[in-house]
């Protein structure tokens, strides 16, 4: 179909041929634009002898009736010509990364490339990979008057990267800003092909966990005031928009929200950020600080900036268990690596008050987190070992069906003689379970449940 025609995709066809269907038609689009641009670049003229048209003579299909992901991203956005051309150069490796190979042709005066073609390696993919640098030849050509106006496309705070719909990659610092890397994020890839919103899967680039849990607040035992600091956060996750920008409090108060969860092991710290995920409807994802650290100078900032960037604009709960690994203390600056290590907690400390989302830090110690943290944080919640009334609903709790229990266990007398967090009465009653397997029981045993308690003290070095 030609470009500038209106299109009306049928609703009735599966979501993924209707993002097929539009966009094959913006990918002719492009492709004329781009041939557009070589024969104007070149000084080629048309078959019928006459001059070539400027590039923005190529109209763009129309997407005013078109229900595809991609034209819902367009009109949402109200993207115009350069906005879209832009979008689909980041696309077209993923789909037709073919349609880029006449990019590779060599300047036979130069015995290489064309330097304003712009384009990087891959490690594998054998394909030209556009750069900031393609999007602006073909855009402005030799025209430096319009080369500077579509320079912002680029810039962090213009909405393509600012909602994380295109990222920007500066691999070498003191080379050309338009040389950076131009990419589309896995998320908007999912979404303009299969229609799905994508989870970030974990791994070395994306340090990071999704965790869910079945459980509810009834199977989580905590003391009133560590309730009350929960509730706040679920207010303001769930009323967030209403405070900033109804109230117009957005001008002084800064956005997010950032809390510091500390107590001993096994008090509920993860559970309960991820009950509070559930509770909101909120996707909480768990740091795993062991990939993020590095030994190696901005790695660590670079790990950290990546699990930011894609999440700035989801609203994501990022979750950072045992975090003083990471926002501890600053030290003395006696040598070059102190220093470093100084600027990786300045810059992680940025990162997190520009967040718009929730930051939990979840720390055993509270006097291992950085003064500079704790005096940004909206909260620090305190969860203490559980009470003895307390841990009795923590063991009944475990045990929804008392047919499971033998006659001679006693629950009342567990609770009252066997101080425990609510992680190792979990681990002793897997214990016991074990051993009724085991020993082909279909109840459990009050011996097995103290020889259960009675690993979980040894692991913390106490008998009682």
């Amino acid at each position: 179909m030609s470009p500038g025609v209106k299109l009306k995709v049928s609703t009735l066809l599966p979501v993924e041929n209707v993002n097929a269907i539009t966009l094959d038609n913006e990918i002719a689009w492009f492709k004329k634009v781009l041939q557009t641009r070589f024969d104007q670049y070149f000084e080629r003229e048309q078959k019928n002898g006459e001059s070539v048209n400027d590039i923005y003579a190529v109209k763009p299909p129309e997407l005013e009736f078109d229900q595809s992901e991609y034209s819902g991203i367009v009109r949402q956005f109200n993207m115009g010509f350069d906005e879209r051309l832009v979008l689909v150069l980041a696309l077209l490796p993923h789909l037709q990364p073919q349609a880029l190979d006449t990019l590779l042709i060599h300047n036979q005066n130069l015995a290489r490339g064309f330097s304003e073609f712009g384009g990087w390696n891959g490690k594998h993919h054998s394909g030209f990979l556009p750069t900031c640098e393609t999007a602006v030849f073909i855009l402005a050509g030799n025209d430096l008057s319009r080369r500077i106006r579509i320079m912002p496309l680029f810039q962090s705070d213009h909405y393509l990267s600012a909602q994380g719909i295109i990222k920007i990659t500066h691999t070498s610092p003191g080379e050309p800003f338009l040389s950076a890397s131009l990419t589309l994020s896995a998320d908007y890839l999912a979404r303009f092909t299969t229609g799905q919103n994508q989870k970030p899967d974990f791994d070395v680039s994306f340090p990071a966990k999704h965790i869910t849990t079945e459980l509810t607040w009834s199977d989580l035992v905590l003391s009133p005031d560590v309730m009350d600091e929960v509730e706040n956060i679920i207010a303001w996750l769930q009323h967030s928009t209403k405070i900033m920008q109804h109230w117009k409090l957005g001008r002084n108060i800064k956005p997010g929200y950032r809390t510091l969860f500390y107590g001993p092991p096994g008090t509920g710290k993860t559970l309960t950020a991820t009950i509070i995920g559930t509770m909101t409807d909120t996707d909480v994802y768990r740091i795993d600080l062991s990939l993020v650290v590095s030994k190696y100078i901005g790695e660590t900032e670079k790990n950290l900036g990546n699990i930011f960037d894609q999440a700035v604009n989801k609203n994501w709960i990022l979750f950072f268990d045992e975090a003083d690994a990471l926002f501890g203390k600053r030290t003395q600056t006696s040598s070059a690596h102190d220093r470093y290590a100084n600027q990786e907690v300045s810059y992680l400390l940025q990162r997190i008050e520009d967040y718009p989302g929730v930051v939990i830090l979840a720390t055993n110690l509270k006097a291992n987190i950085d003064e500079a943290f704790a005096r940004r944080f909206q909260s620090s919640v305190h969860f203490a070992l559980p009470d003895q009334e307390q841990r009795l609903r923590l063991w009944r709790g475990m045990f929804s069906d008392e047919r499971l229990l033998s006659s001679d266990v006693d629950l009342s007398q567990l609770a009252e003689k066997y101080t425990l967090s609510g992680g190792a009465i979990t681990n002793a009653v897997r214990y016991a379970a074990i051993q009724a397997i085991r020993m082909q029981r279909y109840v459990f045993v009050q011996s097995d449940l103290v020889k259960g308690i009675m690993r979980e003290l040894s692991k913390e070095g106490r008998t009682q």
